[in-house]
């Protein structure tokens, strides 16, 4: 398969032939010369440039596997476009009762602030300048829930002098003995009626397809249709199958996860062609499909185009964090959790003194950038979880959260890209069968030990875990990328750069240009801009 071992680039030369008529007296005028087509001419690329990004162009325009798998389909409309500044209705929460400073509870004015607005089919959630109180001793130990399409809770900007959300007390488990199970401050979710059955079954896949391309082959197409959503999945435990997912490693009956579930992959899609019983996706699949593994396509219950703005999400942890000591100091300060939700976004927030920044979960193509998380120390910062093409870009974990960005089950397609971390801590790879997830140009510590994850759910990282142009700017090191807490199946890294970290190359992929940068700086940047032929103006603004 591509991602063993090897890879081979190959380059072929062109010849050109001229070929000379006759001319008679019956055809006195010369023939026409004929000139062989003039080859492209493409820029030369700089020195220093990975193999893999040559590979990816030299296989991509031959429609050919590539080694990288196209990370450029992440993010809000699949990195085309902007996320929108809408000018819905505003929905102001001073409006429905609330009023800044005044150290009483605002949580009844933002949630009837949300109703009138989800009645409206779409609004603005309006947080005027000021702290407001949503989690005093008296609350509810319950999340404010937002159930709409389109709805926007957007504030005065996340520094001083801006719109703050407070968060005084924790919340508890909703769970007994679930330390991460507090219920967030806030929401994004889309609310099943009763009797609605959850991703119902659509089609079987009947046919085999190559992991980078777009199209399969079901046993129905009768409820799909241009432009819909649907979950791709396969969970199959036959141990051949398992053999295969954690190869060439042994499998360890602990992983209960994965023996006993078996081998789980989730892809969120959206249909863009149905030829007979072929349907063709916009993005490319990103894990090949072997019909015999029982592959199925479902619906995708879901919410679009909701969206967190201009926002300082202020919790109160202030204790010294200790990994798992109670709920307190695991999840009881969570902000804020975004859950089947498509193409939307969180931008331009701060969360600060929180046990929890943000969760993507069963999402797709959501965006969270420009971020910031500040103050004391707390469990995780901001995560793609079960999600597909997540885009986390340009968010600073100040904090240094145990574990800081990253991604967590069945996460496929993330993009973390420009974030900065703490020197003290790492990004997460939290277990569950995350696959096939972009570190592109980021910088941190580089750790053992903080990915998170139980034994039973390893490995913390399957497949195609990329770590491109990382900058470590911790402590040097030994980084063993196959131990227990620590378990990433043969990861790529490129351009690893900062205090130095040994690697065993054997449990890598590929080791290339370690010490120095690659070319291009930013993967995702650089396929984006190839996929497209230009630079879209609002990563090159964000950039």
């Amino acid at each position: 398969m591509w991602w063993k071992w090897m890879i081979i680039w190959c380059s072929a030369g062109m010849m050109f032939f001229s070929c000379q008529s006759e001319t008679t007296e019956e055809t006195p005028e010369p023939l026409p010369e004929v000139k062989p087509d003039e080859p492209e001419v493409k820029p030369e690329l700089p020195a220093n440039t990975s193999l893999l990004w040559k590979d990816f162009l030299d296989n991509r325009g031959q429609g050919h596997e590539t080694a990288l798998a196209d990370f450029s389909y992440a993010g809000y409309a699949f990195g085309e476009k902007e996320v929108p500044h809408v000018d819905y209705p505003i929905f102001n929460v001073c409006d429905y009762g609330a009023v800044p400073g005044d150290n009483l509870s605002d949580r009844k004015a933002f949630e009837d602030a949300i109703t009138a607005a989800q009645a409206n089919g779409k609004g603005i959630v309006y947080v005027p300048s000021g702290r407001f109180d949503l989690r005093p001793a008296d609350a509810p130990n319950t999340s404010i829930v937002i159930s709409g399409n389109n709805i926007i809770l957007r504030g005065e900007g996340s520094g001083e002098g801006g719109s703050e959300l407070y968060m005084e007390y924790p919340n508890q488990p909703d769970t007994e003995g679930e330390l991460w199970s507090c219920p967030p401050l806030f929401v994004f979710r889309y609310v099943f009626v009763s009797g609605e059955e959850a991703d119902h079954k659509l089609a079987d896949v009947v046919a085999d397809a190559r992991r980078g391309t777009h199209t399969i082959e079901v046993s129905s197409t009768s409820g799909l249709y241009i432009g819909k959503r649907v979950m791709l999945q396969m969970k199959n435990n036959n141990p051949e199958l398992v053999k295969q997912e954690v190869a060439p490693y042994e499998v360890l009956p602990e992983w209960t996860d994965l023996v006993t579930g078996g081998v789980q992959v989730t892809a969120y899609h959206q249909v863009q062609r149905i030829q007979g019983n072929l349907v063709t996706f916009k993005e490319p699949l990103l894990y090949p499909i072997e019909s015999q593994w029982r592959w199925t396509l479902h619906e995708h219950s879901h919410k679009v185009g909701s969206g967190v703005e201009d926002i300082a999400f202020v919790g109160n942890f202030k204790e010294p964090f200790v990994h798992h000591l109670n709920a307190t100091h695991d999840s009881g300060f969570k902000m804020l959790t975004f859950l089947r939700q498509v193409n939307g976004w969180v931008r331009r927030c701060r969360f600060t003194d929180v046990s929890e920044a943000v969760s993507v979960q069963r999402s797709a193509n959501v965006s969270v950038y420009s971020c910031r998380v500040t103050g004391n120390q707390g469990h995780s910062a901001i995560r793609s979880e079960a999600s597909s093409r997540i885009f986390i870009g340009n968010v600073e974990d100040v904090a240094g959260q145990y574990h800081s960005m990253g991604v967590s089950k069945t996460a496929i397609g993330t993009v973390l890209w420009r974030n900065k971390t703490a020197a003290h801590t790492c990004f997460e790879a939290h277990s569950y069968q995350p696959r096939v997830t972009l570190f592109d140009a980021c910088s941190g510590g580089f750790l053992n030990d903080h990915a998170g994850g139980d034994q039973a759910s390893a490995p913390n990282h399957l497949r195609e875990l990329v770590l491109w142009n990382y900058m470590n700017i911790g402590a040097e090191g030994t980084f063993n990328c196959w131990s227990r807490n620590n378990r990433f199946l043969l990861p790529v890294v490129a351009g690893f750069q900062g205090a130095p970290i040994t690697f065993d190359n054997t449990q890598l992929t590929l080791n290339e240009g370690q010490g120095a940068s690659v070319f291009p700086e930013s993967l995702y940047e650089a396929q984006l801009q190839e996929r497209l032929g230009y630079m879209p103006d609002w990563l090159q603004e964000l950039k």
